[in-house]
């Protein structure tokens, strides 16, 4: 193992996993309308979709980084993706109203891994740039996978707890209204700005 490398690898992991894209703002929006524990499906169908990304990434970079017109189509699906997702929760109803039935789960959250540009592009830097941190081998590449679980797991928490509380704040049904409406309208600036050139 590169110290230096694992450090390097370490600056660019901790702010990619905490900063705002398509799984911390869904994990707000979904905390603030169904409380934290009904989110904690969907932050599991994230954490099988995003392990299983970076795994598959990890064994065809190549390939993929050949392909790039395959990936932009890619990028355009899920921004297509996150933005249904972000109209649903702007339209959505006062959390107080909020039916647990309707939140989403664990197939919502491996499904959205596919179609997530931050997570294709976080995956193909970090195996281009820091995919030799643990050695050549695949099991180290398995080894950096796991290494972003360790920190995207905690992210998507937390955002998901920070969408709790605001709910808490958030106590009217206007207020509410508005909440559901702001995190919608994110999700669908996010979807915009992925297809962005």
């Amino acid at each position: 193992m590169d110290p230096e490398l694992l450090i390097a690898s370490l600056v660019f992991i901790v702010p990619m996993c905490f900063t705002p894209g398509p799984n911390n703002v869904l994990c707000a929006a979904h905390g603030s309308r169904f409380g934290f524990k009904a989110t904690m499906p969907l932050i599991g169908g994230m954490a099988i979709g995003w392990s299983s990304l970076g795994l598959l990434i990890a064994a065809g970079t190549g390939v993929i980084e050949r392909n790039e017109g395959a990936f932009q189509t890619l990028a355009v699906l899920g921004a297509v993706y996150i933005a249904y997702l972000g109209l649903k929760i702007a339209r959505s109803n006062p959390t107080n109203e909020a039916e647990i039935d309707d939140s989403l789960g664990l197939r919502t959250g491996v499904v959205l891994q596919i179609v997530n540009g931050k997570a294709w592009i976080h995956f193909l830097v970090l195996m281009t740039t820091f995919g030799s941190v643990f050695g050549d081998e695949y099991s180290g590449k398995v080894a950096l996978v796991a290494l972003n679980l360790l920190f995207g797991l905690p992210a998507v928490m937390t955002w998901a707890a920070f969408g709790h509380y605001l709910s808490k704040v958030f106590t009217s049904r206007r207020s509410s209204k508005l909440l559901n409406g702001s995190f919608g309208i994110a999700l669908i600036c996010l979807s915009i700005w992925i297809v962005l050139p």
